[in-house]
């Protein structure tokens, strides 16, 4: 079973670098109107070392733990700059969040949500509202674990996470930075999508995807 599981996340990895790629020229223009305008080179960078070091693993006995630990070990290594140590602690929490999963079911969906989520607050020390990814994060894993609790099915629990995440990530137009390079433009960052929320979505609706749910597709 846990063969099938790890498989299934190194395939949603692979799947989400393919969709940064093809999202990575937005990525890095809605960073452009308000920060360095690399992030969608960024991820782009981190997501392929993270493939390239999980296509070490042996598959047969990783286990989830092993995916997730792996994945941010390669993320840290090859983005040293901001983005790089937030979403390595979160993945890295992650791993520990899943240690003993052999399925990745939607309760272990929830943790590891909840713990990137957590990761990211903790390294960053932000907070909702700061216009950051976890404008995105905190949503997702508030929705999560309530769909949980509530024992939705899958497809409305990947409904409320994916929503929330969009709404989260939407807010962030009104908002006016106080983290990360944003904050030096302070408002001239109104009217703008936080860049990092807008990867956070992209990479929720991939989680989605890759548990069974096709995810709507959803343009802003």
């Amino acid at each position: 079973m846990s063969e099938n599981a790890a498989r299934s996340m190194v395939k949603m990895f692979q799947t989400m670098s393919q969709v940064i790629e093809a999202e990575k020229d937005h990525l890095s223009e809605l960073d452009g109107a308000i920060g360095d305008g690399d992030h969608g080179i960024t991820m782009s960078i981190g997501f392929r070392a993270i493939n390239a070091e999980l296509s070490k693993l042996d598959l047969d006995r990783a286990s989830l733990s092993d995916v997730m630990s792996t994945a941010a070990s390669g993320f840290l290594n090859a983005v040293g700059a901001s983005t790089g140590p937030l979403y390595a602690t979160g993945f890295q929490r992650a791993a520990k969040a899943l240690a003993g999963c052999t399925s990745w079911d939607l309760s272990a969906c929830t943790e590891m949500i909840e713990a990137i989520a957590a990761g990211i607050r903790e390294r960053g020390k932000g907070q909702r509202g700061d216009k950051t990814m976890l404008d995105a994060w905190l949503p997702a894993a508030d929705a999560a674990r309530n769909a949980l609790s509530e024992n939705k099915t899958a497809s409305a629990y990947w409904h409320d996470v994916l929503t929330s995440a969009e709404n989260g990530a939407d807010a962030t137009r009104s908002m006016i930075a106080t983290k990360g390079r944003a904050a030096r433009v302070r408002e001239r960052s109104l009217g703008h999508i936080d860049p990092g929320a807008a990867s956070a979505v992209l990479f929720i609706r991939v989680l989605a995807g890759a548990n069974g749910e096709a995810s709507r597709p959803h343009d802003h």
